[in-house]
């Protein structure tokens, strides 16, 4: 299924999300915006039976930021009732948030502003060599935005987050690596291929107790130590419940692999 601006694959359980702008290296419209919000609704549907997301984009650049060429008119503006942001970039990283499987991020070439935001969005994010992170908004006057200043800071660290937010410099994918802001780094011509054989592997898993795991560190940021051990018990004895665990443990003891993807959800 292809729409203008947002390309979605779907097979054996992997669902590809691929921003399709290369001409403005995918810089997130308002268009595109309401594009992929769509379609995060519908690849979270039950029917859509999606085992994992793979978010991506075309071209030479995984995302470069908000697009700030369309300019809104008065009349636009006037109906509104809330910020762009709130209304149309928001709502996006909230349903990867909520997003019902593991998110993986493959990230080609730029990821600028908002773009950084949605490649640290991954539960995993993978990197091909060429590609650079950018907190771009200080350049323009701005301020951090899509959650820059919550995500960053949790992934880096404090210093280096405030680093990269006040100096407005390029990070290299090997440095973002160094410092713990991708999971790997890849050649180029492989970051694809990386990212459908870490999904596939996702793919085959748990769905339901992986789900429940990115819900576990989403978490623990807000938790103390004892919320989390309460939550962890609580997500425990559901999935100590499910059929997924009754066939990891039923493989474990019969010495075979666990055929998660024969259990209906």
């Amino acid at each position: 299924m292809t729409d203008e601006l947002v390309e979605i694959r779907q097979k054996d359980g992997i669902a590809t999300l691929t921003l399709n702008d290369p001409d403005a290296m995918n810089a997130m419209s308002l268009e595109m915006a309401t594009a992929m919000a769509q379609a995060l609704k519908r690849l979270a549907q039950p029917e859509a039976a999606t085992r994992c997301l793979v978010i991506t984009g075309r071209g030479r650049g995984f995302c470069a930021g908000a697009n700030l060429k369309r300019r809104l008119s008065q009349e636009e503006r006037d109906e509104m009732t809330g910020t762009i942001l709130q209304l149309y970039y928001h709502p996006v990283f909230r349903l990867i948030r909520d997003f019902p499987a593991p998110v993986v991020t493959a990230v080609n070439g730029a990821a600028v502003g908002a773009g950084m935001s949605l490649a640290m969005m991954g539960d995993i994010i993978l990197a091909g060599r060429s590609a650079y992170f950018l907190q771009a908004f200080r350049n323009i006057g701005l301020v951090p935005d899509c959650g820059s200043s919550w995500l960053l800071p949790r992934l880096i660290g404090a210093a280096r987050a405030r680093e990269m937010s006040l100096l407005g410099e390029r990070l290299p994918a090997e440095t973002a690596l160094e410092w713990g802001l991708v999971n790997r780094v890849c050649d180029d011509s492989d970051l694809d291929a990386a990212a459908q054989e870490i999904a596939e592997k996702i793919a085959s898993g748990p769905v339901r107790a992986q789900t429940a795991i990115r819900t576990l560190y989403w978490e623990s940021p807000h938790q103390s130590f004892e919320e989390q051990l309460d939550l962890e018990d609580q997500f425990q004895v559901i999935a100590a419940k499910a059929p997924e665990a009754q066939e990891g443990v039923a493989a474990f003891t019969q010495k075979r692999k666990a055929d998660f993807r024969a259990i209906v959800n």
